[in-house]
């Protein structure tokens, strides 16, 4: 099961990559712009999902466009989840202890890829081919 220490490992091993801590939470940051943060749920969150909550580690990533919010909730909802709190925002809630390897890191360099400047997201995949 991956952890946020895998998290901080992708995650700051791309460019210009920061952690910074908020209340008591760490965000992952490119050029000072948000990619990925742990999320843990609000009591608004948790009355929404009802029985569908579960105490896991939860990482919130940003996304391209609602378009691609869209489309990875339906294609893997059980990893892949959103609350009232980001309706209309590019962002996905992700169960850390449902997904896999390869796929976290996927997810969190297309969430970096989103949020770094175009040369510097141009350069990461001329050189890595992501």
């Amino acid at each position: 099961m991956p952890s946020f220490d895998d998290v901080r490992r992708i995650a700051l091993a791309l460019p210009a990559t920061d952690e910074h801590v908020s209340r008591g939470h760490a965000h992952w940051r490119v050029k000072e712009k948000l990619f990925v943060w742990e999320r843990p749920l609000g009591k608004k969150d948790i009355d929404w999902m009802g029985e569908r909550m579960r105490d896991a580690p939860i990482l919130g990533a940003r996304v391209e466009h609602l378009i691609a919010k869209e489309a990875l909730l339906a294609d893997d909802p059980a990893v892949f989840f959103t609350t009232p709190h980001f309706d209309g925002y590019p962002a996905i809630l992700v169960w850390l202890d449902r997904i896999d390897a390869p796929t976290l890191r996927e997810t969190i360099i297309e969430a970096w890829l989103v949020r770094a400047p175009k040369r510097m997201a141009d350069a990461y995949i001329a050189e890595h081919g992501e």
